[in-house]
């Protein structure tokens, strides 16, 4: 899910091994069938502070949620004042047996090429057009956008779960290779949003590599379990924030 123009960025939104709710690691830990419910189609609009090496940043960002007939796409807009759109992400794909099973994700940066990786599911192969060597596919991977959906359509189907210390490992396509990533509940928060005060569940995705990207997540239950706001942060002090500001039922 969700949006972010950082090193490590995508949203990514953005935003799974306790309670063997677990998906594929990326040194082949066997996925496990997974219950999701996701939720209802929507426009979310996010109110961006950043800075970007060292500079305060501030704009606005789009996110569009769909599923349906065993298919799901999300799209992100991001821009900044006096610079225009920053970050433009797409994922789609299938529901299967293991929640959310992108096909294709693409991802266009400031100043870059846009990129897609490709998951051919009949060769069993993650493709990265930025990069010449490919990856086996298992089952269960997400990429740096679906995988906040991900998180979302498991909380949903099983919000009992997401209790102060519950984990869950799953596996993340980028640009150019599949990470192992983790996601724990750190806990149950009230954040102050333009929709005013909410009660968030707060997932952090720790890194194992202190120079690797964190990704700080607020689920908002009262709200179908949209993000609330996210956080991409930076070893060299930098990141972006997300803040919910509307949400319009699509």
């Amino acid at each position: 899910m969700m949006i972010s123009f950082l090193s490590k960025s995508s949203a990514a939104l953005l935003l799974c091994a306790a309670f063997s709710i677990q998906a594929v690691h990326a040194q082949g830990v066997p996925a496990a069938r997974q219950k999701i419910s996701p939720p209802p189609n929507a426009e979310l609009s996010y109110a961006i502070k950043a800075k970007q090496k060292g500079i305060p940043v501030e704009g606005d960002a789009i996110v569009r949620w769909q599923s349906g007939a065993g298919r799901f796409a999300t799209s992100n807009e991001a821009r900044a004042a006096l610079i225009g759109k920053i970050l433009d992400t797409r994922s789609e794909g299938g529901i299967d047996a293991f929640g959310l099973a992108p096909d294709a994700f693409t991802e266009k940066r400031l100043r870059r090429e846009p990129t897609t990786t490709s998951f051919d599911r009949a060769g069993k192969t993650i493709r990265f057009s930025a990069a010449d060597q490919a990856q086996p596919l298992k089952g269960g991977e997400q990429d740096r956008n679906s995988v906040i959906w991900q998180m979302i359509s498991i909380a949903r189907a099983a919000p009992g779960k997401f209790k102060p210390g519950a984990s869950w490992n799953v596996s993340v396509a980028g640009q150019r290779d599949v990470d192992a990533w983790t996601f724990k509940v750190v806990k149950q928060e009230k954040i102050s949003t333009p929709l005013g005060e909410l009660n968030t569940v707060h997932l952090q995705r720790a890194p194992e590599n202190d120079k690797d990207q964190r990704l700080d997540i607020w689920l908002a239950p009262s709200l179908e379990w949209y993000p609330a706001r996210l956080r991409y942060s930076e070893d060299n002090g930098d990141y972006i924030e997300q803040t919910l500001q509307k949400v319009s039922r699509q």
